[in-house]
């Protein structure tokens, strides 16, 4: 999703320069694949698609929704790529139904959306906006009267710009507006909607948005890192606070953006190990650490001097009914003494299969990832949030038959079923996306989605991926190499 590296679907391609083009970007040789003993899923076993609310919504100043960060960033000349904006999108906001189809005819159990913090509360505070928590109780009842659970994400990057002018989530009160926030929806909502995922990818817009300034807010501060990290935290676990006192019913948890961190050179590269080791201690464990077990990890104490307070960690250090893996690479990172932080992207392996953003595609890194989550964190129960291929990047139309992105899910899959024989409680798998959105900083040049559409007319095509998605969800059995 970002055209450089350190996130869901680009950290592995930080200071990398052009990604691989081609189709094979997808598939190739498979030497990270794993072997599952069988390859028949649960009859539990959750399959969904995921979406986020500004990037398929559209109808941006509709119904008292007030403005976001996105809105605010996507305005300015050169921060998305293509020049373009998500004031359509997938035109969700109107078109609700069409997707709610989509879903219930492919024969998914589940859909994961985001709900618009500055729909509900359009100045992030303050007087909720009916209207707004409207449009998501009719579309929780579209989902339900289709036999499809709804999994709502309550933050996905699109903070309410009034609280990013008194600070966003550098300032503190903005954990405490994320609270009031979840007990707005919780009491319009919970009777019907029952799984929440509190942040998504906390990590991706703490650095894209506040260090590097590649997604919104666009701040380019290091010295903010520390307290927009613990605030999101601290609000996160505000907010699970919230829900649970508003029902008791409720199936509570958050999405990170996991992915293993290695050193250039393999882990014999000691100066590199230095560096993939910082870049865990941020990227995974300033999130995982607190949640699961109550604390930073040391790499963590400088940048956090002065922000924690008294009695925070007992509040961020909830539990959680499941936790959210958004999978996508693996990242490579080496020692560079002339970077403020020490740290610098890496290329992938010599020889490496690439995807769309140059970023290595190696199944074995969720399989990894999941372990980890077993090994390391008391083997908490789990779904796949987010996992997913891009076309090649362009303005051209979406590929329709794209079976380098069945391969691509197929070995993805391969490598959750493997994690499960290892004793990985993984509950369920959610591709993104439903349909080809808005990709924030890369606008319409990069397709993820199982369906296309046709920005002219809004016509939507499901692809061969939707029809192969789709029997495997029905079946549950993984279909072998071809």
């Amino acid at each position: 999703m970002q055209r450089s590296g350190v996130s869901r679907r680009a950290l592995g391609a930080l200071a990398l320069g052009g990604a691989a083009m081609g189709l094979s970007g997808c598939e190739g040789a498979h030497d990270t694949d794993l072997r599952p003993k069988s390859r028949q899923f649960p009859k539990d076993f959750v399959w969904g698609v995921a979406t986020a609310a500004f990037q398929t919504e559209g109808s941006q100043t509709a119904d008292g929704r007030g403005p976001s960060v996105w809105d605010v960033f996507e305005k300015v000349p050169g921060h998305v790529k293509d020049g373009s904006d998500a004031t359509v999108a997938t035109d969700s906001y109107r078109r609700f139904q069409d997707d709610v189809d989509l879903i219930a005819g492919a024969g998914l159990d589940a859909y994961r959306f985001s709900i618009s913090w500055p729909r509900v509360l359009p100045s992030g505070e303050g007087a909720v906006n009916p209207a707004g928590l409207d449009h998501y109780s009719r579309l929780v009842d579209a989902l339900l009267a289709k036999g499809v659970t709804p999994y709502a994400t309550l933050f996905h990057w699109d903070l309410p710009q009034a609280l990013q002018d008194k600070g966003g989530w550098a300032s503190r009160d903005t954990a405490l507006r994320l609270a009031d926030y979840a007990h707005a929806v919780v009491e319009r909502l919970g009777d019907r909607l029952k799984h929440y995922i509190i942040l998504n990818e906390a990590a991706v817009h703490a650095v894209f948005g506040h260090v590097l300034g590649e997604q919104a807010p666009g701040l380019k501060d290091i010295n903010l890192l520390g307290k927009v990290v613990h605030h999101m935290n601290l609000g996160q676990g505000l907010a699970m606070q919230a829900l649970r006192a508003g029902r008791n019913d409720l199936a509570v948890g958050t999405t990170m953006a996991l992915q293993p961190c290695r050193p250039a050179g393999g882990p014999w590269a000691v100066w590199n190990r230095l560096a993939s080791d910082g870049l865990d201690a941020l990227w995974n464990r300033a999130w995982l650490d607190p949640l699961f077990k109550g604390a930073y990890p040391k790499d963590m104490d400088e940048l956090l001097k002065g922000v924690i307070q008294d009695g925070d960690l007992k509040i961020v250090r909830q539990p959680v009914d499941f936790l959210g893996v958004n999978y996508y690479a693996p990242a490579y990172v080496r020692l560079d003494l002339n970077a403020p932080s020490k740290i610098a992207a890496a290329a992938p392996p010599k020889g490496a299969e690439l995807d769309a953003f140059g970023r290595h595609i190696d199944p074995s890194g969720l399989f990894e990832t999941l372990e980890r989550m077993r090994r390391e964190y008391g083997a908490p129960k789990m779904l796949v949030t987010e996992n997913g291929c891009s076309d090649p990047f362009g303005k051209g139309p979406a590929v329709l038959d794209d079976q380098f992105r069945i391969t691509y899910l197929r070995r993805h899959l391969e490598a959750v079923l493997a994690a499960r024989e290892a004793g990985c409680d993984v509950g369920g798998y959610f591709e993104w996306t439903l349909i080809d959105n808005f990709e924030w900083d890369l606008g319409y040049t990069s397709k993820f989605g199982l369906v296309a559409m046709d920005r002219a007319t809004g016509v939507r095509t499901p692809k061969a991926s939707y029809a192969w998605f789709s029997q495997l969800a029905k079946s549950g059995l993984l279909p072998a190499k071809p």
